[in-house]
């Protein structure tokens, strides 16, 4: 597989190549462009994704996270290949998956000064129990919740196999 400085080292190939320094506007180029840049799109997509959103410039796990609704977890999960432990590596353009189809909780919480997990669960209308299971980097007395990390709030478990279990 090729990482993504290879293929937009292709890009600026291509064009510098067959377009000149310039701006490429020949119908030839812009559809090797556009074949370049579809190549990408797909090598930056999980085969099950159920969701994608691009790295825009400024953004943070904790902040894609909760634009899109998604657990800061998952997002980092789901992206392991392509976003480091710190969040600190995130490439504007990127294309990140924001959650794997059957394995996907797209009802959030962001932690705000104060919060307990009782109290996300009591506001989501879920358990304490279901707040643990939905978020597997919390530990069991919730002492690790930060300030703006994005939390499962769903009032059901997001089952492990495709499937989900009621409240």
């Amino acid at each position: 597989m090729f990482s993504r400085a290879a293929l937009s080292l292709a890009v600026a190939a291509i064009a510098a190549s067959r377009c000149g320094k310039s701006c490429c506007f020949t119908p030839w180029c812009r559809a090797a462009l556009l074949t370049v840049g579809m190549t990408v799109a797909a090598f930056a997509q999980e085969p099950n994704c159920a969701r994608n959103t691009t790295v825009q410039l400024g953004d943070t796990c904790n902040s894609i996270a909760a634009e899109t609704n998604t657990p800061t977890f998952q997002l980092l999960t789901v992206n392991a290949d392509k976003i480091d432990a710190a969040c600190d590596n995130l490439d504007v353009g990127e294309a990140l998956c924001l959650g794997i189809i059957g394995h996907d909780c797209d009802v959030t919480h962001v932690v705000v000064s104060g919060d307990t997990c009782e109290k996300i669960a009591t506001e989501a209308g879920t358990t304490f129990d279901i707040i643990l299971a939905n978020n597997p980097n919390v530990n069991s007395d919730c002492s690790n919740i930060g300030i703006g990390e994005v939390l499962c709030s769903a009032n059901h478990i997001i089952g492990v196999n495709g499937t989900q279990s009621a409240a």
